[in-house]
């Protein structure tokens, strides 16, 4: 598994987040998008049907039912009901304690703004506990056009 740190500078989460989840949907992969409240939640489910006039993330969360069959999910919880090979946490969302329960993904995506302090308090955090339990990490700084760098 592999354990990716994307570090958001130019563009917010509302607009690298679709982008990340179409090329998901490209390669066929279902995904999970956990962040630490509801209210959160509310306000990705709005931007993933409203991001561009022309497309919309098809997507769901636990209120909505069928769990099983929603291309993405979303969630303030560890669970995998959707079978999805790429997890992505937001917000802050404990990373160590959903890969514990549930090691199915191909990919984990931690997103991070790098302009609140309390993010990268806690991206730094999770780096060291995840270093410090064996995992694979990579670390992507995003540049001024949007675009991923690899930097570590």
């Amino acid at each position: 598994m592999e354990v990716w740190f994307y570090h958001l500078q130019s563009q917010r989460l509302e607009r690298a987040l679709p982008a990340l989840l179409e090329r998901a949907s490209a390669q066929g992969w279902r995904a999970v998008v956990q962040a630490t409240s509801e209210e959160r939640l509310d306000a990705l489910d709005e931007v993933l049907w409203t991001y561009a006039d022309a497309s919309f993330l098809a997507h769901g969360r636990a209120r909505d039912g069928d769990a099983d069959m929603q291309p993405v999910y979303l969630t303030c919880e560890g669970e995998n009901p959707n079978a999805a090979r790429l997890r992505l946490f937001v917000d802050g969302a404990d990373v160590a304690a959903s890969l514990a329960t549930d090691a199915a993904y191909e990919r984990v995506i931690l997103l991070f703004d790098g302009n609140d302090e309390g993010q990268l308090a806690s991206a730094r955090a999770q780096w060291k506990a995840l270093k410090d339990k064996g995992f694979s990490l990579t670390y992507w700084q995003q540049n001024e056009r949007g675009g991923w760098e690899k930097k570590a």
